[in-house]
């Protein structure tokens, strides 16, 4: 293949080499998905509630304010349902 056009338009090399890249990237991201997967295997054998684990690194990745929201919202929906 060469970096030339082919009848439909597509620079074929192009798209290749960005294909690889992002299969590559899809192995790396499996990988890490097992890393992680085992390390929370390894927390549930130490005695540690992982669902726990799980929602504190959800809510790591928010702002105070989204995780305030997010808890006014949860309490209303609660309050609604009569919980």
């Amino acid at each position: 293949m060469n970096d030339a056009l082919d009848k439909n338009g597509i620079a074929a090399d192009e798209l290749a080499q960005l294909i690889e890249r992002i299969e590559r990237l899809e192995e790396e991201k499996a990988s890490i998905a097992s890393d992680i997967k085992d390390i929370y295997a390894e927390a549930k054998a130490r005695g540690f509630d992982t669902k726990a684990m799980r929602k504190i690194v959800s809510l790591r990745k928010k702002g105070p304010e989204e995780r305030q929201e997010e808890a006014a919202i949860l309490e209303l929906y609660m309050e609604a349902l009569g919980m």
